[in-house]
């Protein structure tokens, strides 16, 4: 045991005696460590906060618009514009075995909401009371609309947290009432605020019952069709049958307004499964580009190290060959090189993990705009680096160390 404090104490004042060399070859591994684990961090909050912005919509949902079909079989420049309709809702539901749900929706975003306090403009969603088992609206206070409220027509509505604030200012909501276009409609629910920073968008919706919707505030230009809907959100029954479920709407509405399926610019439609999949693999690429940045690094620090420990060998010649000539074996000499080398590249490796995991901390308290979370110590790539430094630990100390440990005494008392 004194052994080896002693070789840590000799250990110690070598690096001590060589400050300026010692700190160059640290600062350049706890950089390469800070960097990767900071930048991983980055694209960690990075995907965090895009995850987040999806799921304040709802959790694998597809979106399907009114869109233009060509005119005739095979034309590409006689376009003619076709409008979903409640019927297209009932077929998906009933003829798209991939569909878990689904649910129309009319929105219009032109009808003035006045208060007895102030007023605002926001969107007027008519949905059906199962909207919210495909889309995330999650309530503050009140509750959410019922098939009662569609089977009667009522005017009630549920309000967005930006419409709540802007037109009650601080004041009780609930049971109040609000005219959309001079309808009076009751307030039976607000909605809690859905993301962060200055953007509203979702926060500015306001949800009323189908039928009330279809009866005082249709689509605006969509033809003669009297059960024409603005949109259609759908759920495949799993993540993975998304691209089916896609297929199947796509069959549905095809027939239903007379072209080709297989025409995807007749659609106008979001998979947003897709585009999580499709994110997640860039944030994939990325780590994997900056894992392999940082070790690169940490094997470009190895080599430094290396280098350092090898002239360190030849500096101390002479003292190697005392030391042996008074009985110091070769395992001795080679375990103190060693323990030099794996000391200054774990340690320096050390300082650039903690100096990152500050730094992350710090920034959690700062706000990076919409869609991003603060950076986050990932572990796997924290695991990763500290295995990687005790690899290169035993690369820097091992061949210096068996270097110095092959000298022979007399060759080495020799040396000027």
């Amino acid at each position: 045991m004194r052994l080896i404090f002693d070789i840590f104490g000799q250990t110690l004042r070598t690096l001590w005696a060589h400050k300026m060399r010692s700190f160059l070859t640290m600062f350049g591994i706890a950089w390469g460590v800070g960097s990767l684990l900071l930048l991983v961090g980055l694209g960690e909050g990075f995907r965090s906060g895009n995850r987040k912005q999806f799921d304040s919509i709802g959790e694998n949902v597809m979106f399907i618009w009114s869109g233009r079909a060509p005119v005739m079989q095979g034309s590409f420049t006689a376009l003619r514009q076709y409008y979903l309709n409640y019927r297209d809702y009932e077929d998906i539901l009933r003829d798209c075995p991939s569909v878990g749900a689904a649910t129309p929706i009319i929105g219009r975003s032109d009808i003035r909401a006045v208060s007895d306090f102030f007023q605002a403009s926001g969107q007027i969603n008519g949905v059906l009371s199962d909207f919210n088992r495909i889309r995330y609206v999650p309530m503050n206070e009140g509750r959410w609309l019922n098939q009662m409220d569609e089977q009667q027509k009522r005017r009630v509505i549920v309000l967005g947290d930006e419409t709540r604030k802007t037109l009650f200012s601080g004041r009780p909501s609930i049971g109040s009432t609000i005219l959309l276009n001079g309808i009076r409609f009751e307030v039976i629910g607000t909605l809690q605020r859905v993301g962060h920073g200055d953007n509203n968008t979702q926060n500015l919706k306001n949800f009323i019952p189908f039928s009330s919707m279809h009866e005082y505030f249709p689509p605006l230009n969509s033809g003669i069709d009297l059960d024409v809907i603005s949109l259609i959100n759908y759920q495949p029954k799993s993540r993975a049958m998304h691209e089916a479920a896609k297929q199947e709407v796509h069959q549905v509405i095809a027939r239903n307004h007379g072209f080709n399926p297989n025409n995807p610019d007749s659609f106008d439609e979001w998979d947003t499964v897709k585009t999580v999949d499709q994110v997640g693999k860039i944030f994939d690429a990325m780590n994997m580009f900056l894992g392999s940045v940082g070790l690169v690094t940490l094997a470009l620090g190895a080599i430094g190290i290396i280098n350092i420990m090898l002239v360190a060998v030849a500096d101390r010649t002479r003292e190697i060959g005392l030391r042996k000539a008074v009985g110091a074996t070769n395992g001795s000499i080679m375990f103190q090189f060693f323990v030099e080398g794996a000391f200054l590249t774990l340690l320096s490796g050390g300082i650039g993990i903690a100096g990152a995991a500050g730094l992350m901390q710090m920034l959690s308290h700062v706000s990076l705009g919409e869609g991003f979370d603060p950076p986050k110590l990932v572990a796997s790539t924290a695991a990763l680096a500290v295995i990687s430094l005790g690899v290169a630990g035993v690369a820097a100390g091992l061949y210096p160390a068996r270097r110095a440990a092959m000298l022979e005494p007399v060759e080495a008392l020799r040396k000027e």
